[in-house]
Parts: structure tokens; C-alpha cells; sequence
């Protein structure tokens, strides 16, 4: 008995001492964002030796005439755009590979998941050849058009293993009530799947906020940057660099994303294990 609690302790102590070190930097990064530029990197001390909201009032002025709540903006419109893009998109082909019949079903549900592994990088130069030849660049067309035309696998499959889930026996009904494929699909399909569209929005959200490297590709404007470019302007190659504006505003856009999952988790972690019962 005194073994199992001290192994129950033990057990506890690890678990805290890994959550420390885990959210270290990040407890740091919030204390620097209230210290002065000169005192981040020369005292270690969690405790600030001068508390300061200049940082915050420095980063939120933005860069080159843009504020940072345009950037804020921004970054809201492409991450709802992608977000409705791949709920209608995502849904429409889960439904017809998990309900309805057509030639060649299978291989084409075969093909969609080999493109889960076809690396990023290998579709980045012919994606971006194709877009500059439609006058694209510099615009969000190359990141919210695509989410329109089915391309996230991942999310498609998660839907269609839901859908899978639920009894056939409510396509039958609904049939008899004179339903057709349309209807079933939005009156049927749509609320009985709304843990698994839930999971494709919050993984949307994070995915779209936390990207860099296609929002870099294509976008070069200030006026057009999301967060993510906007908080690489605060360091300069020439060493003029604003750290404690950098680290406000990466506070300010931890949050969107801290609420987004602790708000929904429930309806994260209900589409994930519900989707995975049936194959």
C-alpha cells in the first residue's frame, strides 16, 4: 500500500515536472513581453525588474504605416475563408464516398488517400508556376481557392469515417419520407456529423493561423500579411531587432488559439475517437 502511493507521487511529480519544463518558454516569453528591449536577454530572472506595456503599445502600432490590428484581420478572413471552404468541400466528398454509389468509388478513395502521402513540398513549384500563370500572386487566391475544391484529404477521410459510423438505417428512412441524395445530405448528414465538421473547423483554425511558408510563397504586400508574416518584420538581418514587440504580439495571437481549442475541445476529441470506431 505505501509502495503504490509512493509510486502514485512519483508518478505525479514527473508528470509536473514535465509540464514545467514544457511551458517554460512560453512563461518566459510572456514575462520578456513586459520587460525592456535591453533586460530580456541580459537578466534571467522570471521577475522583470521594470514592468512595461510600451512593448505592447510599440507592436500594436504595427509596421510601415499597418497596424497590427490589420494584420489581425487578415488573418481572421483567410482563416474563415479556408475554414467554410473546407467544411462545404470536405463534407460534400465524405458524403459520397461514404453513402453514395458511383463507378469507381473505391479507386478514387484510394487515390485521394495516397495524396495524404505525397509530400508538401513536392506540389509546391508546379502549384506555384499554375497560380502565377493566373495572375494569382500576391493574393489569397492561392490559399482559400483550393479548400473550395476538396483537397484536404485528411479531413475528407476523418468525415467519411464518421459518417460511416452512422446506421444506414436513416438513409432508409429518409428515403421512404422522399428524401434524395441532396436533401439527405443536408438535413441528414450535416447535423449528424457536426462533431467531425467541428475537428475539420478547429484543425482549419490552427493549421491556417499557425502557416508560414505558403502564406510567404504567395503573399507579399504588408497590407495583405496575416499574423505569422507580420511577426517576422520585428527582426531585421541588420540586427535591429524588436524583441519585446515580437514577443507581445505573439502572446496576442497564442490567444485566438488557446480559446479556439479550450472552447471546443470536446467537440475535437468527440470527432477524433468517434471517427475512428469504424473502418
Amino acid at each position: 500500500m505505501v509502495k503504490s502511493r509512493a509510486s502514485h507521487y512519483a508518478l505525479h511529480v514527473c508528470i509536473i515536472a514535465g509540464c514545467v519544463i514544457m511551458i517554460y518558454p512560453l512563461l518566459w516569453m510572456f514575462i520578456s513581453s513586459f520587460k525592456e528591449n535591453t533586460e530580456i536577454f541580459t537578466n534571467t530572472s522570471l521577475i522583470p525588474s521594470k514592468i512595461t506595456f510600451e512593448n505592447y503599445k510599440q507592436g500594436w502600432a504595427g509596421l510601415s504605416g499597418v497596424t497590427f490590428g490589420q494584420f489581425f484581420l487578415n488573418t481572421f478572413f483567410l482563416v474563415a475563408m479556408c475554414i467554410i471552404g473546407n467544411l462545404i468541400s470536405c463534407s460534400m466528398a465524405a458524403y459520397a464516398f461514404g453513402r453514395l454509389h458511383f463507378f469507381l468509388k473505391q479507386a478514387f478513395f484510394a487515390i485521394m488517400l495516397m495524396t495524404l502521402m505525397l509530400p508538401f513540398h513536392v506540389t509546391v513549384i508546379p502549384q506555384y508556376i499554375m497560380f502565377n500563370k493566373f495572375g494569382w500572386i500576391n493574393t489569397y487566391l492561392p490559399l482559400i481557392l483550393p479548400k473550395f475544391l476538396g483537397v484536404e484529404a485528411f479531413f475528407i477521410f476523418l468525415i467519411v469515417q464518421f459518417i460511416r459510423s452512422l446506421p444506414r438505417e436513416l438513409d432508409q428512412a429518409a428515403e421512404i419520407d422522399g428524401c434524395g441524395p441532396i436533401k439527405m445530405y443536408w438535413y441528414i448528414m450535416i447535423p449528424l456529423t457536426v462533431p467531425a465538421l467541428m475537428t475539420t473547423s478547429i484543425f482549419t483554425f490552427i493549421w491556417t493561423w499557425n502557416d508560414f511558408f505558403s502564406q510567404l510563397l504567395y503573399i507579399s504586400d504588408i497590407q495583405l500579411f496575416p499574423i505569422a508574416l507580420a511577426l517576422r518584420m520585428f527582426t531585421d538581418s541588420m540586427g535591429d531587432n524588436s524583441w519585446g514587440a515580437l514577443f507581445a504580439m505573439s502572446i496576442l495571437s497564442l490567444i485566438p488559439v488557446f480559446a479556439m481549442f479550450i472552447f471546443f475541445q470536446r467537440y475535437l476529441i468527440e470527432g477524433i475517437s468517434t471517427g475512428g470506431l469504424k473502418g
